[in-house]
């Protein structure tokens, strides 16, 4: 298991608040062959002045440098091309994975011959207190199950991509990663859930992600831009996305 190794795809932009934290999180990883490729997207903070600082004592952490703003998928794509591993990863520039994450899910997709797997997490607010339950992932998801909800949250990913290849998302604000998982599941059958929460979900106070009502543009162009779904169709996934929502973040979530 060790000679398997992990890229791990990061894109940054204005993260010096957290960043630290999350290298720290992949430099403890129990499975220690792996590189991370953190693309900054030309952030105006000192986000890559500390990404240097870890390149000097650790030569599996690599920086890509965009000239000007590209946005997330542009960003995350280049880091993809970059990758050299056998398997692929994401990890967002705020969220933090448990010590064993790598591990649990490399022996999990290698032991039963799965090319996709993903985990569920802890879900905290910005100084990683506890804010809502864990999300629980299902056994496996298929393309319908994700098209209509999407539980597969960016940071817990993992993709052999030694038996499928490279997959690239595509050029949206938001929802790319959710595009990536459809794209990847019209050529493998399932992607497998591991119960065990193995990360740390930073539940930013404005993010974009959080707003349901923001979201709705974004949705709507995956469903007929990028998955070429009829408009009927299309609303009644958008009612499904809808209803899954509420039951995500507002249904039986609060911390006892």
């Amino acid at each position: 298991m060790n000679s398997l190794k992990v890229s791990i795809i990061t894109a940054v932009y204005n993260s010096s608040s957290f960043i630290e934290e999350m290298v720290e999180s992949v430099i403890g990883q129990s499975h220690e062959n792996w590189e991370l490729i953190l693309i900054d997207d030309f952030s105006a903070d000192t986000s890559r002045q500390i990404i240097k600082k870890y390149m000097e004592t650790d030569e599996r952490i690599h920086l890509i440098e965009n000239n000007e703003n590209l946005g997330p998928a542009p960003t995350r794509n280049k880091g993809i091309s970059f990758a050299t591993g056998d398997f692929l990863s994401f990890l967002d520039s705020d969220d933090i994975w448990h010590s064993n994450f790598l591990k649990k899910s490399l022996n999990f997709a290698v032991e039963n011959n799965f090319e996709f797997v993903f985990a569920s997490y802890e879900r905290c607010d910005e100084q990683l207190n506890p804010q809502l339950k864990d999300f629980i992932v299902p056994e496996k998801v298929n393309y319908t199950d994700v098209l209509k909800s999407c539980p597969i949250a960016c940071l817990t990913a993992l993709i052999d991509i030694r038996r499928i290849g490279k997959f690239y998302m595509p050029d949206l604000k938001k929802r790319q990663d959710w595009c990536l998982w459809l794209a990847i599941l019209k050529e493998v059958p399932y992607a497998y859930g591991i119960k065990e929460p193995m990360a740390i979900y930073r539940m930013r106070k404005h993010s974009i992600s959080r707003n349901k009502l923001k979201l709705i543009p974004y949705v709507w162009k995956v469903f007929r831009n990028v998955e070429k779904k009829n408009v009927f169709y299309s609303l009644y996934l958008l009612n499904i996305w809808a209803l899954s929502g509420l039951k995500k973040y507002y249904v039986n979530t609060k911390l006892d």
